[in-house]
């Protein structure tokens, strides 16, 4: 396994095995990709984009991950509420990957809206990991 597909089993056990959590998405509620005809509310890892950043001394890796919070029809509040908990979670959170050391996992944005084409409320929450 590659630090990207380490890092993603971390992120999904850590989101799945959250009661809080299931309480807003449901026990199924968490996926890997974007299913077409997945229930709403649910949480989707739905990017990582990796680059090296490897030192002199040590090999390492950047990834950009991209998760994104998804509601039905109603108002905005829902998907905060879901993003808010996805943040408490993962937010500098000491995940513990399978054959990799992870250095740091920290948000940087999250991005709310309407999806007309889905017809629901999305929130894309962008988060920086370092791996060795």
């Amino acid at each position: 396994m590659n630090a990207a597909g380490a890092l993603q089993k971390a992120i999904f056990a850590k989101l799945a095995g959250d009661v809080a959590l299931r309480g807003l998405i449901g026990p199924d509620g968490v996926h890997d990709h974007l299913q077409a005809r997945s229930h709403r509310p649910c949480v989707v890892i739905a990017a990582i984009d990796s680059r090296d950043a490897s030192t002199a001394s040590e090999a390492g890796e950047e990834h950009l991950v991209t998760l994104e919070a998804r509601t039905g029809e109603g108002g905005n509040r829902g998907v905060q509420e879901i993003a808010a908990r996805v943040r408490a979670l993962l937010d500098d959170a000491p995940l513990v990957l399978t054959g990799f050391a992870l250095v740091s996992f920290l948000h940087q944005r999250t991005k709310t809206g309407r999806d007309a084409k889905a017809k629901g409320h999305v929130a894309e929450m962008l988060f920086r990991a370092v791996t060795e």
